[in-house]
C-alpha cells in the first residue's frame, strides 16, 4: 500500500519521479504528490487528490525557480486522514526543510504528536506520517548530521515505516526502513529509492533491498546503518524482470494483458519444476522437515490458491490441512509436525507478517512469494518463487494460477519424497500439470466468445451467487472475490449443498448464479432449484455449458475455470464503467494491517 519513489539525478528529478509514480499507482491511487529541491536550497511540493496523471499537469503547469535532481515522490492509499490535499505526501517540518514521504502506519503517532505539539510544533495534515518529518526537525536542532537525525527519529516510533526524508538545505537524502518494503539502486543516471523495483527497472539493472532497522543515506557514496551500528553496503541483486515487461503492449488494460498471459506463465512454471516434482527433488531441494499437518496461512486472492492447493493434498496424499485467514490467525493453535504454508504475492503482506509473528518460530514455514527478496522470504525456512512476473492489475489474475500450479508441484514433491505417493502416480499428476497451459488457453477463447453477451443480460443485478463443490469451491469463490472487486457488485460463494441452508433466500427473478460445473453431478439439483425460483443461471463447464470451458478435473480442481470467471469480472466492471487496473479503496499490496 503507498508507493514511494526518490531520485537523485544529475538533470531534473522530475520525470523519473512521474514515470515512477505511473508505475506504482497500483499501491494507491487516493493522492499524489512530489517534493524536489530547488536550484536556490528551497522546496517545490506539487500534490493532488487525483491521479498521477493529473500531478503530472499539474508540475507541467508549475512556474518559478529551477528544480535540481534530487526529489521525492509518494502515491496514496488512505490509512489515517480523508482524502484531501493537505493530507496527501509529502510532508514537511514547521521550516519547509524536511520533506517526508512513508508507507506504513506509525502507531504510537497520537503520543508523538501530543508531545510534538507541547513543544511548539504545528501539524498541517491528519495523517500520522507528518509526524517523522517533526521528529526529524527536532532532531536536527541538536545535531546538523541528517542520517543521525533519522536514525533518532525512527528509534522513536513504533509500527511501520518505509521512509525517505530530503533535506532542501543540503540536498541530502536518507531513507529507513521497518516491517514496509523499500529498495535503493544505483545506476549511470544516479540513485534511485523505490516501493517496488519495478518502478525503476527501467533506469537500474540491480538493487539493494533494505531490511528492518536499515538507515542509508544516498550520495556519492553510500552510508549503511542497521540498527544503529554502520555496515558495508550489500552487495546489489539483479532486477527480477525488464521494465519492457510493465508495458501494456496491444491490450487494452493491464488485466488483460495479465489474463491472456497465463498460459504462458503456467507453462514456464512447468517446464522449469515438473521433472523435480515428479522425483521429490523439488522438495528434498527445499531442506524443510517432514509434516504431518498442512496450514495455509494467506489472505485474498492467496488465500483461495491455498484453498486449492490443500484440497490438492488431501485429495492426493490424505494428509490433513488447516486454512487460516491470516488476519484471524490470534486464537489459532498448530498441532505438532505441521508445515505452515505462508502465501503472498508480494511477500510483504503485513497480516501474513504479524501471523508468523505470533506463530514464534516454532513451526518450518515454506513462502510462496513473487518477490523472493521480500520480508515474507527472508522470515521463511524455505521459499518457493512463484513466476508469475510482474503484475500490475491490483485484482490478482496470473499470480493466483502460479501460486496453485507452484504449490500443487511441490506437494507433489513432499508426497513422493515422503514415500506417501508411487512415483508412478507422481509422473501421472504432472502430465495433467503439462496440459494445463493449452487448456487455460482454450478456456480463454471460449470465454471470449460468450461473455460479452451474457454480461450484457445481467450487467444491472445488484448481487450475483457463485457456487461450487468439492475441489471446484476455491474457484466459486475466486470468482465471487474478483467479481466484488472490479465491478462493486456484491458477490458471495457458497457450496451449493448450502443453498438451501440460507442462500436460496437470495435468489429472485433474474439473480445471477454463476456455477462452476466441473462435473459433479450433484451440482445440477442446485442448479433446478435456482432455475425454478428465476434465478439466471451461468455455468462454467464442459460440453453443453454456458460457457464450455472445462476439461478433466485434476485433484487440483478445474484450474482453467479462473480464466472465464476473470473475463466474466472484467467485463462486468467494463460494462459498468469501472477502472479495472484500479478498483476503488483498494491497492495491490497490503502492507499494513
Amino acid at each position: 500500500m503507498c508507493g514511494i519513489i526518490a531520485a537523485r539525478v544529475s538533470d531534473d528529478a522530475t520525470p523519473y519521479l512521474l514515470d515512477g509514480l505511473e508505475r506504482l499507482e497500483y499501491r494507491g491511487y487516493d493522492s499524489a504528490g512530489i517534493a524536489v529541491r530547488t536550484a536556490s536550497g528551497g522546496t517545490e511540493t506539487v500534490r493532488s487528490v487525483s491521479r498521477v496523471g493529473d500531478l503530472r499537469t499539474l508540475v507541467a503547469a508549475r512556474t518559478g525557480d529551477a528544480l535540481t535532481g534530487t526529489g521525492i515522490g509518494h502515491t496514496r492509499w488512505a490509512t489515517h486522514g480523508g482524502v484531501c490535499e493537505a493530507n496527501a505526501h509529502p510532508h514537511q517540518d514547521c521550516s519547509g526543510r524536511i520533506s517526508v514521504v512513508h508507507n506504513g502506519i506509525i502507531e504510537n503517532a497520537e503520543r508523538l504528536r501530543t508531545m510534538l505539539e507541547a513543544q511548539g510544533h504545528v501539524f498541517r495534515s491528519d495523517v500520522d506520517s507528518e509526524v517523522i518529518s517533526h521528529l526529524v526537525e527536532r532532531a536536527l536542532a541538536v545535531d546538523h548530521d541528517l542520517m543521525l537525525a533519522v536514525q533518532i527519529a525512527a528509534a522513536q516510533l513504533e509500527g511501520s515505516w518505509a521512509v525517505v526524508v530530503l533535506d532542501s538545505r543540503t540536498g541530502r537524502m536518507v531513507v529507513a526502513a521497518e516491517r514496509s518494503p523499500l529498495v535503493v539502486a544505483r545506476a549511470p543516471r544516479g540513485d534511485f529509492v523505490a516501493s517496488d523495483i519495478g518502478a525503476i527497472a527501467e533506469w537500474c539493472e540491480t538493487f539493494v533491498a533494505l531490511r528492518d532497522g536499515d538507515v542509508v543515506e544516498l550520495g556519492e557514496s553510500w552510508s549503511w546503518s542497521s540498527d544503529g551500528v554502520s555496515v558495508a553496503v550489500p552487495f546489489p541483486t539483479p532486477s527480477p524482470f525488464a521494465a519492457a515487461a510493465l508495458d501494456l503492449g496491444d491490450h487494452p488494460d493491464h488485466m488483460a494483458k495479465e489474463i491472456e498471459e497465463q498460459p504462458e506463465v503456467v507453462a514456464g512454471i512447468v517446464e522449469r519444476i515438473a521433472s523435480r516434482a515428479a522425483d521429490g527433488s523439488m522438495w528434498v531441494g527445499l531442506g524443510l522437515p517432514g509434516f504431518q499437518r498442512l496450514a495455509i496461512v494467506a489472505c485474498g486472492t492467496s488465500l483461495n490458491a491455498g484453498q486449492v492447493i490443500a484440497t490438492a493434498l488431501r485429495g492426493i496424499g490424505g494428509v490433513p490441512t488447516d486454512i487460516i485467514v491470516a488476519s484471524e490467525a490470534d486464537q489459532v493453535v498448530l498441532g505438532p509436525g505441521t508445515l505452515v504454508v505462508a502465501i503472498s504475492q508480494s511477500g510483504e503482506t503485513a497480516d501474513v507478517l504479524r501471523a508468523l509473528d505470533r506463530f514464534e518460530d516454532r513451526f518450518p514455514v515454506l513462502a510462496l512469494t513473487n518477490n523472493v527478496h521480500s520480508s515474507l522470504a527472508r522470515r521463511a525456512s524455505a521459499v518457493l518463487d512463484c513466476h508469475a512476473g510482474p503484475e500490475i492489475g491490483v485484482a490478482a489474475t496470473k499470480t493466483f494460477t502460479a501460486q496453485v500450479v507452484v504449490g500443487v508441484a511441490v506437494m507433489i514433491s513432499a508426497l513422493v519424497a515422503s514415500g506417501r505417493i508411487e512415483p508412478m502416480h507422481a509422473a501421472t499428476l504432472v502430465a495433467s500439470l503439462r496440459d494445463l497451459p493449452a487448456r487455460l488457453a482454450t478456456a480463454g477463447q471460449v470465454a471470449a466468445d460468450r461473455i460479452p453477451l451474457l454480461v450484457s443480460s445481467v450487467k444491472d443485478a445488484t448481487g450475483f451467487l457463485f457456487l461450487g463443490r468439492g475441489v471446484g469451491l476455491p474457484y466459486a469463490a475466486e470468482g465471487a472475490l474478483k467479481l466484488k472487486e472490479l465491478s462493486y457488485r456484491w458477490a458471495e460463494a457458497y457450496p451449493s449443498g448450502e443453498l438451501k441452508h440460507g442462500p436460496l433466500a437470495l435468489v429472485d427473478e433474474g439473480t445471477p448464479v454463476v456455477v462452476i460445473d466441473h462435473g459433479e453431478h450433484r451440482l445440477q439439483a442446485a442448479i433446478s432449484e435456482v432455475r425454478a425460483r428465476g434465478g439466471f443461471v451461468i455455468t462454467i463447464g464442459g460440453p453443453g455449458s454456458d460457457i464450455p470451458a472445462l476439461g478433466e478435473t485434476g485433484p487440483w480442481g478445474p484450474l482453467e475455470a479462473v480464466v472465464p470467471l476473470q473475463m466474466l469480472a472484467r467485463e462486468l466492471a467494463l460494462q459498468l464503467g469501472c477502472d479495472v487496473d484500479k478498483p476503488r479503496n483498494l491497492a495491490k499490496s497490503v502492507t499494513v494491517e
